[in-house]
């Protein structure tokens, strides 16, 4: 890199001019020395237009020029084109117009420096009117424009958002990088139509440049805008956000949901690319929530999302190499804890991440509309078990699965049950009383009419329908009369909080029992854990009992090992 005499820096570093000497790397102004004037034209000190100028120079010029900019300061690096510009830059009372211009000084040794110069010329009449007149001819050229709002778009994101983020380094300000979504925009656009749509957008892009003045705001892609600005704090960020979300609400025509935004706040090496993937990704996990606004990327939930990800790309692989497996858990006979009964629970035992337990998948799994094939796929691996039991001298005993109620609107239940029943047990009549569907009273007091007609087939065919988590928030005595379920179960939290509230929940569980027996329907109380809890199920007349005071989950594999090592050792004894 070329070196100036000191006192020819010196000199050059005093002048009033706009001056600013850079040398060509690898087609790159690497800038060398600017002048106090140009220190002044930028509002900078010299060492932070030094730090400033080589990534953060387009980032203050107008959208609509930067292209122009680009292109002229790349052939100009080449040599293959003059400097001669006059283009809009942001300053804190508005866009100036500068005219710029280069050209190449050959130095005593022989190294070639641009040298630019610039001059404000916001005053000049006649050249504002040329320029207006200039500028009307490159708007239509909308390569880093977006025709509707005017707003940078997503090839002026693409090539200069790395800028803004830093100058804000520079200033040690910490970029923040705001993804925001209009919601429901198709919806709006339908009820209102595409013309209302867009004054829409429009009256966004308003909102964000009066809540956020000092932003980069680009519309990134239909419905979806960026910003990229100082971050202050998470309660800053929250606050603005949802006084633009109560704005946007207020302007719109007619109704609309207003926005909501994942916000990603760069770390020391954050890359501008990498933000928007997080803020992205943060944006996710709103979901359908409308009583948030933002959401901020945190690294756990990067690792959630991950998770996610590796749980539905393996899944089929999961069922097809029968990763995922049959864990019975047994349910006992209140008072003596003899077996009666037992539900089957997926355990997923990955080649890669070891044991996932249901909280992990199975979310995931009714998030994308998987879990109706692992229902089946449970309902068919208990079937293919039963002969085996049979044939280990296991007891006989009816087994539970658990069915959600989106497995209703995917599949007809009670044809995939039957198909599943008559493959694994051909000519057995009562193959329906050896198996059990099981559905949350959640998801029953949500029933479609599909759903509905389903579960009466089941009864129809000889199934018998269990209640599961009866008491977690959705009781509701009509239940009883809309359903035909043979058994509720009391949801564990009863148990849990037993004698919570004065003994209130003991009082509401012998209600329940004591009105379920009048109309002939079984209970069974989950989460029993002692024996205090098994004397007063008995007390209140509750038949069945699910916890592991009676008997633990287990695989068919440990129970073979079991009766497998106690035979060895009768053997040995005799």
């Amino acid at each position: 890199m070329y070196e100036f005499p000191e006192e020819l820096r010196k000199a050059y570093e005093a002048l009033p001019h706009a001056l600013v000497y850079s040398e060509a790397v690898n087609n790159k102004a690497v800038p060398l020395l600017v002048s106090d004037g140009f220190c002044r034209l930028v509002g900078m000190e010299r060492e932070k237009v030094m730090e400033w100028f080589p990534k953060g120079q387009f980032e203050r010029i107008h959208p609509d020029d930067v292209g122009r900019v680009a292109q002229v300061s790349e052939t100009f690096a080449k040599k293959e084109s003059e400097y001669d510009l006059v283009l809009r830059s942001k300053h804190p009372d508005g866009y100036h117009v500068i005219h710029a211009i280069g050209q190449w000084q050959t130095m005593p040794d022989g190294t070639e420096l641009a040298v630019l110069e610039y001059a404000d010329i916001t005053g000049n009449a006649e050249v504002i009117a040329s320029t207006t007149q200039n500028y009307q001819i490159f708007k239509k050229d909308h390569f880093y424009t977006d025709p509707l709002t005017g707003l940078p778009n997503l090839n002026y994101i693409n090539r200069f958002a790395d800028e803004r983020v830093h100058t804000l380094r520079t200033q040690n300000l910490t970029p923040q990088l705001i993804y925001i979504d209009v919601i429901a925009m198709q919806y709006y656009n339908n009820q209102y139509g595409y013309q209302k749509g867009n004054e829409l957008l429009c009256e966004v892009k308003n909102v964000l440049k009066l809540v956020f003045p000092e932003a980069l705001i680009g519309r990134y892609a239909d419905d979806h805008f960026i910003l990229i600005d100082a971050y202050e704090s998470q309660k800053d960020t929250e606050s603005r956000l949802i006084e633009a979300d109560n704005s946007i609400r207020r302007r719109a025509e007619g109704n609309t949901t207003g926005i909501k935004a994942g916000v990603c706040v760069f770390e020391a090496k954050t890359a501008t690319t990498e933000a928007i993937d997080r803020s992205k990704n943060a944006l996710k996990w709103l979901g359908n929530d409308l009583n948030r606004v933002c959401h901020f990327y945190t690294h756990v939930a990067e690792s959630a999302l991950w998770n996610q990800r590796y749980i539905v790309e393996n899944f089929e692989t999961a069922l097809e190499e029968k990763w995922i497996k049959v864990y019975y858990q047994g349910i006992g006979h209140v008072g003596d804890g003899s077996p009666a009964t037992a539900e089957a629970l997926a355990r997923w035992n990955d080649p890669v991440r070891g044991i996932l337990s249901p909280g992990e998948f199975i979310p995931v799994l009714e998030r994308y509309h998987l879990l109706y094939k692992l229902d089946l796929y449970m309902a068919e691996q208990v079937c293919s078990e039963m002969l085996v039991r049979k044939k280990w001298g296991l007891q006989d005993i009816p087994v539970s699965v658990n069915f959600s109620a989106h497995d209703f609107d995917h599949i007809d239940i009670p044809a995939e049950l039957l198909r599943i029943y008559e493959k694994h047990n051909p000519g057995t009549e009562d193959v329906p009383k050896q198996l059990i569907v099981e559905v949350t009273e959640q998801d029953m007091a949500k029933a479609t009419d599909r759903f509905l007609e389903q579960l009466h087939k089941l009864k129809e065919l000889g199934f018998s329908i269990w209640m599961d988590d009866f008491g977690s928030g959705y009781s509701s005595l009509n239940m009883f009369g809309r359903y035909d379920v043979d058994l509720i179960k009391f949801d564990m939290d009863f148990m849990r909080h037993l004698d919570d509230n004065k003994g209130v929940n003991r009082m509401i569980m012998k209600a329940m029992t004591e009105m379920a027996k009048g109309m002939g329907i079984r209970t069974l109380a989950e989460g029993i854990e002692t024996e205090e809890q098994n004397l007063f199920l008995q007390e209140i007349g509750c038949e069945l009992a699910q916890g592991f005071f009676f008997h633990r989950p287990e695989p068919l594999e440990a129970m073979i090992y079991r009766i497998e090592s106690r035979r060895k050792e009768e053997g040995q004894e005799s």
